[in-house]
């Protein structure tokens, strides 16, 4: 009984701690991605904490009761009697009762091992959850998905819960029968064993024996002392017990230290990312752009995407100063005014995204964005689509259920034209229909994942979208029809690409990147006159070059000359092999092209 209390303590305790950090995990300040990105206070092992450490603290400081509590009613109640010797009966008598008790134990015993790995299975998938959650924490929360998940992790959480208090009724039932067998049922057989020296003194042993040597009139005075003697042994042996199980608490308590610990470790970072309470250490300035350093200002409520002077900066880990990329960034769109972010890789166009989702961090200017997400607000489609857990409608949603669904009132007949003009209308009838359950990242190809990613934009149709490398893995004819389709619900499209071709789905061009050091930019609209002399002085490079394409020729000609007075073979002027390989080559391809 006292094992079921303690479980079921452990369990609750738990229960409302998870409850508490997730409400701080995971928020609408995408605490869950700053945790990890830029505070570092735990650092990647976030689902460690909240899954098996605070499991550990919970059960160590639950144990409490019984591994203190218990010893200390132990040293009044303990009223055993010693047995002064057990003669062949006895032994007998006690093998017997080990084997019985064992096959009993055995034939009624639950199957914990096959339970306690089902258990464990359970664990593993609330802690995959939250290493999924970790693992695609910036497009979780480009998507602002925070809720769904929350709901996802409730779930998988509860499922645990409600296996873990199965296994608990069965163990009361089985130490109920433990109880009955080894505490009652023994204590009965013993008392039993330690009557045969009084009662069958032939087959009481060392007990026995004296009893029949002693004489009458000394039968009082040794059982006295006889009495005496078990009474103060017993004591002794219970005291020494109940002083060990004592010192045995002494390491639990430090391992409840050491829990106790790494679970405040937590939360204190919890609080210090929601709160953003970041502060230079004692008696030195903060670093530049570190998160003790962050002046700037986000507006929300502005129709439109607005930077004012916003030095682009990736962040390091607290309390480190991040790395400037771009130090002062400007530029405004309006509704139905579509930007192309251009530039070389590594320049910080990804990053103009994470300052304006506010997973990074504003350390000057002002940052101007809409309210919400939805249909007044901004979506963000990042480099690696997110597939969640669910069914195929889920995909299409994310991140909202399927009540949200309904009371906007879309059916599965809207959620198939939302398909169909993302081009993947035939994925309800190749996986099974709506309410198949997969691995969506491994069932999808890439393709195919960036126009799941599409059809989430249609079906919310937010005022503005940023699309993250959002077509890369699709034809160019579809990705223009993807585009138009956006346009056509007026999403206004902000592209971030180093392709070119893109240029005509747009009206805007920010390009980054420039200078030496590539900490100049250029916003410019697409289809001015600067644009075109640009475009004119590539085309006269391009002629340039072709205009040196007979001098090139004569120059290989020379050199195929030469390099034939190398090969020459017994007199004759004999072709290089490169020649030979090329000319074998060319036969093979006429060859072919009569067949």
């Amino acid at each position: 009984m006292i094992k079921f209390l303690q479980s079921k303590v452990s369990i609750a305790f738990r229960t409302r701690l998870t409850r508490y950090i997730h409400d701080l995990y995971l928020t609408g300040d995408n605490n869950y991605y700053k945790l990890m990105n830029l505070d570092g206070g735990i650092g990647q092992g976030a689902d460690q904490f909240i899954t098996q450490d605070l499991t550990l603290f919970c059960s160590a400081a639950a144990a409490l009761y019984s591994s203190m509590g218990k010893p200390l009613v132990d040293l009044f109640v303990f009223n055993y009697q010693l047995y002064r010797s057990l003669g062949p009966l006895a032994l007998g008598g006690i093998l017997t009762g080990y084997f019985s008790t064992a096959i009993v134990l055995r034939k009624l015993s639950p199957p914990f091992g096959k339970l306690k790995a089902v258990e464990g299975k359970k664990e593993g998938d609330f802690r995959g959850l939250h290493s999924r959650l970790l693992a695609n924490a910036e497009e979780i929360s480009f998507y602002g998905g925070a809720d769904i998940e929350r709901i996802f992790l409730t779930r998988s959480f509860k499922d645990l819960q409600r296996w873990m208090e199965g296994i608990y009724s069965l163990k009361i039932r089985y130490n109920m029968l433990e109880d009955v067998i080894l505490k009652y049922a023994w204590s009965a057989f013993g008392y039993l064993i330690t009557s045969l020296p009084v009662f069958l003194p032939a087959w009481g042993g060392l007990g026995g024996a004296m009893e029949m040597a002693t004489t009458p009139e000394a039968v009082g005075r040794e059982r006295g002392r006889m009495k005496e003697f078990i009474t103060n042994k017993r004591l002794m042996l219970s005291l020494a017990d109940a002083g060990g199980r004592m010192m045995y608490s002494i390491k639990d308590i430090s391992e409840l230290a050491g829990y106790t610990s790494r679970v405040y470790t937590l939360i204190s970072t919890l609080h210090r990312v929601h709160a953003n309470a970041y502060y230079p250490p004692r008696g030195s300035h903060a670093e530049l752009y570190s998160l003790a350093d962050t002046q700037g200002t986000i507006h929300n409520g502005f129709d439109g995407i607005r930077l004012e002077q916003v030095p682009i900066v990736a962040p390091s880990l607290y309390p480190h100063g991040g790395d400037d990329l771009i130090e002062s960034l400007s530029f405004i769109v309006h509704s139905g005014d579509h930007l192309l972010v251009s530039g070389p890789n590594g320049v910080g166009k990804s990053a103009i995204a994470r300052i304006v989702a506010g997973l990074w961090p504003v350390y000057r200017g002002l940052v101007s964005r809409p309210r919400g997400f939805g249909l007044d607000g901004v979506m963000f489609l990042p480099q690696r689509p997110y597939l969640s857990v669910g069914t195929l409608r889920d995909q299409v949603i994310y991140p909202h259920t399927e009540m949200e669904t309904h009371d906007s009132g879309k059916s599965d007949a809207n959620l198939q034209k939302i398909l169909d003009d993302a081009f993947l209308g035939y994925l309800p009838a190749r996986e099974g229909g709506w309410d198949s359950r997969k691995e969506w990242k491994d069932v999808l190809s890439g393709g195919e994942k960036q126009r799941m990613a599409m059809a989430r934009l249609f079906y919310h149709e937010p005022r503005y979208a940023f699309l993250d490398e959002g077509t890369s893995a699709v034809s160019s004819d579809v990705e223009g029809l993807l585009y138009e389709q956006a346009k056509q619900r007026g999403i206004t499209l902000i592209t971030i690409s180093t392709r070119a071709s893109l240029k005509k789905y747009h009206t805007y061009n920010l390009t980054i990147g420039l200078g030496a050091q590539g900490e100049h930019w250029e916003f410019e609209r697409i289809g001015t006159e600067k644009e075109k002399l640009g475009v004119e002085k590539e085309l006269q490079d391009l002629r340039k070059r072709l205009d040196k394409v007979d001098e090139w020729k004569a120059r290989r000609e020379e050199i195929e000359n030469e390099l034939n007075k190398v090969w020459a073979q017994e007199g004759e002027l004999a072709p290089p092999p490169y020649v030979a390989e090329l000319e074998a080559g060319d036969s093979q391809a006429e060859e072919s092209a009569n067949l």
